[in-house]
């Protein structure tokens, strides 16, 4: 087995600044004692992952392993998921989503134990404006909350600083009206939120979509109508409840393409990493794009 580990320094380290040493010496030891024919390298930048897992597959690596957050394993994946290998997940993000709904551990021994002893299974892949996605791609109030919580130092992020963003922004942000194509029907909508969602929460148990699933050949549109501030932190309890499909005013429809269309820039993120797009976006999904090492146990 070829295997290359790309590893983020940073993500989920905190302060610390023997991280890095520690997780390379961690996966330099284990893949010794197993005998595999693997190397390890660190990411010194945005968009490093990219080239490293394009240099990896370049070199017919089998297995990519991505130690990091969403957007680690997003840039990692969106290479992966081109070239047929497998790819296999050590999460250290704020949120992991992505992990969770794979059913993979946070402790990096027990991830290391799934990617060397577990199953290959196939997943879908979103595609949201030419860029992929693997998790949620969101258009409205998430993305504007995901490039405040993005521009946190490091060792400044979790679950606090996201909830606090989050209820900043439920008094702050102004909804646009959209024009949103599900697969041929025409929704108008003055929304705070439109998500294409291939797994349910965006981390932390924070569940927006409690029907989608990563291997059912769809993503799970969500369209929040706007409403009062007040109503719309009372609405978000249900985020937390994972019971989006209850609240009022929301659109949820099973979906295999979209086109969105606004008479303003369209700020979306795809599993957090954010970008901008000239007032309309085409959403599609790709129905099992990419092979993913998951718990041998995993039903």
């Amino acid at each position: 087995m070829n295997v290359v580990a790309i590893v983020n320094p940073l993500s989920g380290a905190g302060a610390d600044p023997d991280a890095a040493a520690r997780r390379v010496r961690l996966l330099e030891e284990r893949f010794a004692s197993e005998r595999l024919a693997a190397a390890v390298f660190l990411t010194e930048r945005r968009h490093h992952a990219t080239e490293l897992a394009r240099d990896a597959v370049g070199r017919g690596a089998s297995l990519v392993i991505a130690w990091g957050g969403d957007g680690t394993i997003n840039e990692v994946a969106s290479i992966v998921a081109a070239s047929g290998r497998t790819m296999g997940v050590i999460p250290a993000g704020s949120g992991n989503g992505f992990a969770r709904e794979l059913g993979l551990p946070s402790d990096p021994h027990a991830a290391l134990d799934v990617i060397l002893r577990g199953r290959d299974t196939l997943i879908d892949v979103g595609e949201l404006d030419g860029r992929l996605f693997f998790n949620i791609a969101g258009i409205g109030v998430d993305a504007v909350i995901a490039e405040a919580f993005n521009k946190r130092a490091l060792g400044r992020r979790g679950m606090g600083p996201y909830v606090a963003i989050g209820l900043r922004e439920a008094f702050r942000y102004r909804a646009v009206r959209y024009r949103i194509v599900l697969d041929g029907e025409d929704v108008h909508s003055s929304a705070l939120l439109v998500a294409f969602a291939n797994g349910r929460e965006y981390g932390n148990g924070i569940r927006l979509a409690p029907h989608a699933r990563l291997d059912d050949g769809k993503l799970e549109a969500v369209v929040v109508e706007d409403r009062h501030p007040f109503a719309r932190l009372w609405g978000g309890r249900h985020l937390f409840r994972g019971t989006t499909h209850l609240a009022a005013r929301i659109t949820l429809r099973s979906i295999q393409q979209a086109e969105v269309y606004a008479d303003a820039p369209i700020q979306y993120h795809l599993d957090g990493e954010t970008g901008v797009a000239d007032r309309h976006v085409s959403v599609r999904i790709h129905p099992a794009r990419l092979r993913m090492r998951v718990p041998a146990n995993q039903v």
